[in-house]
């Protein structure tokens, strides 16, 4: 192939120089794209660039000859349709930049060791006619239920992401415990680290000033006869389990279900073993302009916990999105 010119397209804005090529090129490796751009023989707009290059739209790339392509692989075993019916019914926003679900509990984001099953394995379920899968531009612990923003291209991708380590988002997540804190509402600020042990990684409160911040801010929305509050918890920082631990350990009072933090103290008899913390709801940028606001209605087993305890959710919202 002789060298020849293309442009960027709409859907690849904001996407650095080295992922374009990842994504174009998958057969060439990086340590070739390198010495391509140390010659001079990959320009943008006729200049040398970096492999972190950030491409805006109708860009020109020069190309050179590229290297052939890698043989296909073996295609991916197609979606149980009842899945992908599932997974279609999870959305709770869609656009040309940005799908929304809403998670349920119990289904891991991404694939680990023992996960055989995860949303990102399913994203293909997800086009609704693009081009492209959707992409994770953020998590959401396997056992937390809620709002989980997805990318609809690369461009909507890096602006959500960068939004995301930026802490331009705002979060509400909602969460039942086991006893009332004192003081009703305020600040948390206690460092995590995470720690190894048996039974796999877990978060712990940092000693002698190590470890990173994390904050949260809260306040108790209802009450039941200091058995049980019903929290809104607003993270101000996104620590691994921050939620979860700044519940048991700063507040004393642990997640309903979350027995990882809370041991048997998070369990009360005759009411359901689960996890109640739910990501309400969402703030953010619009990757296209002006602001979405999403939320997410209780699950199953948080709303039986809301009924046990008189606890009275108001009405979910429809997304809306401002100038």
């Amino acid at each position: 192939m002789s060298v020849h010119l293309r442009k960027v397209a709409a859907a690849d804005g904001e996407t650095r120089l080295d992922r374009w090529f990842r994504r174009h090129y998958p057969a060439l490796t990086q340590g070739a794209l390198q010495k391509m751009l140390r010659t001079g023989q990959v320009r943008v707009d006729g200049k040398r660039a970096e492999a972190n290059t950030r491409l805006l739209p109708g860009q020109e790339i020069r190309i050179p000859p590229m290297p052939d392509a890698p043989a296909p692989k073996a295609a991916a075993k197609p979606l149980d349709p009842r899945e992908a019916k599932a997974l279609e019914a999870m959305v709770i926003h869609r656009d040309a930049d940005v799908l929304v679900l809403d998670k349920p509990h119990g289904l891991p984001v991404q694939g680990g060791p023992g996960i055989a099953k995860h949303l990102d394995g399913m994203l293909d379920a997800l086009r609704f006619g693009a081009e492209d899968r959707p992409r994770l531009v953020h998590r959401l612990d396997r056992d937390t239920s809620g709002v989980l923003v997805l990318a609809r291209t690369a461009a909507a991708a890096a602006k959500l992401a960068a939004a995301f380590r930026g802490r331009d988002v705002q979060k509400t997540y909602w969460a039942v415990t086991v006893g009332e804190p004192t003081p009703p509402a305020g600040r948390i600020d206690l460092p995590l680290v995470r720690q190894g042990g048996p039974r796999g990684e877990r978060t712990a409160p940092a000693e002698d000033g190590e470890g990173a911040r994390a904050v949260t801010d809260f306040r108790i929305l209802d009450a039941a006869r200091r058995r049980a509050a019903w929290l809104e918890l607003n993270p101000i920082t996104g620590r691994t389990h921050q939620l979860r631990v700044h519940c048991a350990e700063a507040l004393g009072c642990p997640i309903l279900g979350d027995g990882k933090y809370g041991g048997a103290a998070a369990h009360m008899e005759g009411l359901p073993a689960q996890l109640h913390l739910h990501a309400r709801a969402l703030r953010f940028r619009h990757p296209a302009g002006g602001t979405l606001e999403v939320s997410a209605p209780l699950p199953p087993h948080m709303k039986e916990t809301f009924a046990f305890f008189g606890f009275e959710a108001p009405r979910t919202p429809k997304p809306k999105r401002s100038a």
